[in-house]
């Protein structure tokens, strides 16, 4: 038995029960699929494949055309949507691996993933410049994103938006929906670009030469990068916190 799924779906049926003449029948549908899925998961009926591993054996089968792979998941790392289930970091770690193997050039790798994610940042911003205010305005009061809140995001994005798109760029979940975001709250394109090159380069460097430098072994790689990402969580938090209690005693 798996807890989390459990509760997602318990969550999941509790908000279809709860929301259930405002959702379309596409919704209920979807959110009943999704559902039946996640419970089947949670109660151990099938195991979803090692991604790790997969992208391991892939790479090391690959050789030369684990730049293709990891140049695609590393665009996609930043799909609004995509980007929550591809593993584009993963694959970087990968990538650097398969550098550290004599496979591929750790240089070029770099150089690849760096543009790979460039380009998925700007497509994602591209997308949520053109749809995603539309599609917010019509619906974002399904989602309690009134007026009022999509005023507060864009500005949010008008005084702290470059810094979000560096740090989120090590996030996972705000890595992949940042830039839509970013394009949805009319960020000016001069200062996301800059800010998008920055972001792309630090995190293509990083995890490629992560994966180089642990190249005997996977697990210590991902378990690096994972901390890593726990320690700046961490001190984006206290960032936070501190802010917060200066701003309040100044006040």
């Amino acid at each position: 038995m798996r807890l989390i799924p459990l509760v997602m779906v318990a969550l999941a049926l509790a908000a279809l029960a709860w929301r259930w003449t405002s959702f379309s029948w596409v919704t209920r549908a979807g959110t009943l699929a999704a559902a039946a899925l996640l419970l089947a998961y949670g109660v151990g009926a099938f195991d979803l494949p090692n991604l790790e591993s997969a992208l391991l054996n892939a790479g090391e089968a690959l050789g030369p055309y684990t730049y293709l792979l990891v140049g695609v998941l590393a665009f996609l790392e930043t799909g609004a949507a995509i980007g929550l289930v591809a593993p584009g970091e993963v694959a970087v770690v990968v990538g650097g691996i398969t550098a550290g193997q004599g496979h591929t050039n750790i240089f070029v790798l770099i150089g690849l993933v760096w543009a790979c994610a460039l380009a998925g940042d700007i497509v994602s911003f591209l997308l949520g410049r053109h749809l995603g205010r539309d599609w917010l305005d019509e619906h974002g009061a399904k989602l309690k994103l009134t007026h009022e809140r999509l005023e507060q995001v864009d500005s949010f994005f008008a005084r702290h938006g470059a810094k979000t798109i560096v740090v989120g760029r090590f996030i996972g979940f705000v890595r992949a929906v940042a830039p839509f975001v970013a394009g949805a709250s009319r960020m000016p394109s001069r200062r996301f670009i800059p800010a998008a090159v920055l972001a792309g380069g630090v995190w293509s460097a990083t995890f490629s030469l992560l994966g180089y430098a642990f190249w005997q072994s996977f697990e210590k790689a991902i378990t690096f990068a994972k901390q890593g990402t726990a320690v700046l969580l961490a001190l984006i938090a206290v960032g936070i916190v501190a802010y917060l209690l200066c701003r309040r005693r100044r006040r």
